[in-house]
């Protein structure tokens, strides 16, 4: 016990592997698949958090400007990366550029607002405050563009002929695709806004609950809260947005004419 904060040690953290062998034993009584997937994806959280652990008490004990920006800039390669290899062969070179624009224009603009005008922060490398942050805010972008890309993606292959007829009949590109790009913008949104929904009556986030295990005053607790939850959705918001819209612009050539089907 520190300050009122109960700290885990490891063997405590291994008692916690128990309910994981009770779910292992469950999916044996039922003859579920996937124990191995699951037993692999414990195992690669712990040795990946146990990594993210040593190299951010270094981080943190180190603060300099140029340390904090190389961490950001390694995360949002690996956020696009990820995004990408969701997509892998489905995306031409100009959409791809696209992913990378939106997703770090997005989620960079929104940190600089919260970090530099909503939280005041001094100095505004400070480590501690922006990478977790920033994990929070380039996450969730990730899962939005991912999933908007996904209705957009599929809706021009499936709705190919409904948008050149579109076309034929005077509309412009921005016209045919407008129902597409207002779907996948809602599909993007709604795992955030449903989040929010349940926010502090069916669950309690995260961030909030770290913050009062560590002794943090609820009201705190709550308003870091309320703060990046509104930072997410407008992170979420203005990637998704960028890609949607920017993403949509690839699919035409400069005549306003759908460009050849085509699967990267």
């Amino acid at each position: 016990m520190t300050e009122g904060l109960v700290v885990l040690g490891w063997p405590q953290v291994g008692l916690a592997f128990v309910l994981v062998l009770l779910v292992l034993l469950l999916m044996v009584l039922t003859r579920v698949g996937r124990k191995g997937e699951l037993l692999w994806a414990c195992a690669r959280m712990t040795v990946q958090l146990a990594l993210v652990g040593l190299v951010l008490g270094w981080v943190f004990a180190h603060p300099a400007w140029w340390i904090t920006v190389g961490v950001l800039a390694l995360m949002q390669v690996f956020a696009v990366a990820t995004i990408l290899g969701k997509f892998r062969g489905r995306l031409s070179s100009a959409m791809r550029r696209v992913v990378v624009v939106s997703s770090v224009a997005g989620t960079t603009a929104a940190l600089a607002w919260f970090l530099l005008v909503v939280v005041g922060l001094s100095p505004w490398y400070d480590p501690r405050y922006v990478i977790p942050i920033a994990g929070m805010l380039i996450g969730n972008s990730m899962t939005g563009i991912t999933l908007g890309l996904a209705t957009l993606v599929d809706g021009m292959r499936d709705r190919r002929a409904e948008i050149e007829d579109a076309l034929g009949l005077g509309a412009t590109p921005r016209r045919a695709v407008d129902p597409l790009v207002r779907a996948a913008f809602e599909s993007a949104l709604m795992p955030t806004i449903n989040s929010m929904l349940g926010t502090g009556i069916v669950f309690l986030p995260g961030m909030m609950t770290g913050q009062i295990l560590a002794g943090v005053d609820p009201g705190t607790a709550i308003g870091y809260q309320i703060a990046i939850l509104l930072g997410i959705v407008g992170a979420v918001g203005t990637t998704v947005f960028l890609a949607l819209v920017l993403g949509a612009r690839t699919y035409f050539d400069p005549r306003a004419r759908l460009r050849p089907a085509r699967t990267g």
